[in-house]
């Protein structure tokens, strides 16, 4: 396996990577997945590093770019691959930036609570967040044939307007990018957000057959799919007591808390908290 001085290769199986970034507060993972034929690679991360200079270490076949959506963690190396597909709804993002997000603020969260040496290349002062047009658009259902390996495009909206999560229907792996995840608030704090659209997207991915095991682009790698079912009774919880929407406080459920001041996190006890 790869040794690194800023990322941390974890293998998942013979054919699928996780590459990730325990340095930074954010503890983003990518993930590598490969075919027979081709190969796909989930977000590129954050950008202080090159993730190219890891997966060429890794594979030589050719590689797509799924972006699960366009925040800065998750499009950081874009620029170093030549097929990118992203949802429509994130498309504007990328090609010309997070509308309301200031470069200040941008800077501000790539730099602080670093724990690892970053590589010469990387200055926070003149960081700048990828920008450019994908090469295709995802939309929900879009199949990627991998030769052996069949991954599900599922839009998955709330987070951000296009984020979508891939259900790698081969392996039973699930993909969720910044849905769900777990030990930390899954803040949305970026423009756009929606509590309804990312209560309607929670129940979509619960509703998903055969998950064997469940990637976040965050934090604990390789959650218990059993999460799923706590996100159902979370979901009926929350609209039956009409707690969708912005406001009503933090409502706690075993194993997963939402919470409509702008954020959804995982915890304990059975609750409702306004």
């Amino acid at each position: 396996m790869i040794r690194d001085r800023w990322f941390t290769v974890q293998r998942i199986d013979d054919n699928t990577c996780a590459i990730s970034e325990y340095g930074h507060w954010e503890k983003v993972h990518s993930f590598l997945l490969l075919g027979d034929q081709e190969g796909v690679l989930i977000d590129t991360g954050l950008g202080i590093d090159s993730i190219k200079r890891i997966t060429e270490q890794l594979t030589s076949l050719p590689l797509k770019v799924i972006t699960t959506h366009v925040h800065t963690d998750h499009i950081g190396n874009h620029g170093e691959f030549e097929r990118i597909f992203v949802h429509k709804g994130d498309e504007d993002w990328l090609i010309n930036g997070i509308q309301g997000l200031t470069i200040e603020q941008i800077r501000k969260n790539i730099r602080r609570d670093i724990t690892l040496p970053t590589p010469e290349r990387f200055n926070p002062d003149t960081y700048q967040p990828f920008k450019g047009k994908p090469t295709g658009l995802l939309k929900d259902g879009d199949i990627f044939d991998l030769g052996d390996r069949r991954l599900i495009i599922y839009h998955t909206p709330g987070h951000s307007p296009g984020h979508i999560s891939v259900f790698d229907e081969t392996k039973g792996y699930l993909f969720t990018g910044d849905l769900l995840y777990d030990e930390v608030p899954i803040y949305a704090f970026y423009p756009s957000t929606n509590p309804v659209d990312l209560v309607n997207s929670l129940e979509k991915i619960a509703r998903i057959p055969n998950v064997k095991m469940v990637y976040g682009s965050h934090n604990t790698l390789g959650l218990n799919p059993i999460i799923l079912d706590e996100v159902k009774i979370a979901v009926k919880f929350l609209r039956e007591h009409d707690l969708v929407k912005f406001g009503t406080g933090i409502h706690k459920f075993n194993g997963l808390a939402f919470s409509s001041n702008n954020l959804v996190k995982l915890t304990g006890n059975v609750s409702s908290i306004k």
